[in-house]
């Protein structure tokens, strides 16, 4: 009895979820049949082919051999070598992670934000960790990123364990800019974008040969499909760079399911400022500040 006493705390304390947040610790813990809802699952699945910019209807699906453009992802496979990964994570590792919703835990580099408020402070806040400058230098190679900045980096852990996830959501655009970066790594996993407005999305009969026929053209839409039924998957390759902009950023929400995490995964996200915090913008001197902080590679996490 009385190890069992000591135990329980033990478990409480694994679980950082709130409100209708959950993951497997608070579940089992909870017993009986749960009180909260997961989102249901979309209708329609589509698959993302990062050599054509198109998303097709999935394998035995209704819509299989049908596609629609799927603009404002960028992926870098093979980003970082084995070594930089493993380096990374240890480096990670030897600093403490924060319990987090849905089963994760995370390490923040950057200001304290207050976004329904839209304020923030950047007390405590020392810069990106330096092992993150490499990995920026290198950015800029690519001419998607090429003048990319980042004032934030935030990392996420996910184990299978603990039915780590995340659920669908937009990153804010008060503060953070158009690019989204991620770095992906220790294992493979899918990014799910949703979309809840309404309206059809309008697809293309995929011609033969795909998916390279598609880069030269496609026949005339000649079906749709409604926008808040559809699911994009994008696969993310271990070491892998993700980039979204555009529609992707702004329009598409993204997500992690519980079942595309089947080993540990870390991802390292990146996030520059928003148009108001750069030159000529209302706020551009703190911006100034925020970036001659950040490019410091001094930090830790808060």
């Amino acid at each position: 009895m009385a190890a069992a006493a000591v135990a329980a705390p033990e478990v409480l304390r694994e679980c950082g979820c709130k409100g209708i947040r959950t993951c497997l610790v608070c579940e089992r813990q909870r017993g009986g049949d749960p009180p909260w809802q997961h989102p249901p699952q979309k209708t329609h699945r589509f698959i993302y082919y990062v050599d054509t910019g198109w998303a097709v209807g999935a394998e035995e699906s209704d819509f299989e051999g049908w596609a629609f453009p799927f603009p404002g992802v960028t992926l870098i496979e093979d980003f970082v070598t084995q070594e930089e990964e493993a380096e990374m994570v240890q480096l990670m590792d030897c600093e403490p992670w924060k319990l987090s919703q849905s089963g994760r835990r995370k390490q923040d580099y950057g200001p304290k934000v207050n976004f329904r408020k839209q304020k923030l402070k950047t007390a405590g806040f020392q810069g990106l960790p330096s092992f993150s400058r490499e990995v920026v230098r290198r950015m800029g190679l690519y001419p998607v990123l090429e003048d990319f900045r980042p004032v934030e980096q935030c990392n996420l852990d996910y184990c299978p364990e603990r039915g780590s996830a995340i659920d669908p959501h937009l990153d804010d655009a008060w503060l953070w800019g158009e690019r989204l970066v991620s770095l992906n790594l220790l294992s493979s996993t899918v990014l799910s974008m949703s979309r809840e407005a309404p309206g059809s999305l309008l697809l293309c009969l995929a011609p033969s040969g795909f998916p390279e026929a598609l880069v030269e053209g496609v026949m005339a839409p000649s079906r749709s499909v409604l926008c808040q039924e559809v699911e994009v998957a994008v696969p993310l390759p271990r070491r892998s760079l993700l980039v979204l902009t555009g529609a992707a950023r702004h329009q598409w929400k993204h997500a992690i399911h519980r079942r595309h995490i089947e080993a540990r995964r870390v991802s390292a996200t990146f996030r520059e400022l928003s148009a108001e915090f750069g030159p000529g913008g209302r706020q551009q001197e703190l911006g100034r500040e925020l970036l001659q902080i950040s490019l410091s590679f001094e930090g830790r996490p808060l």
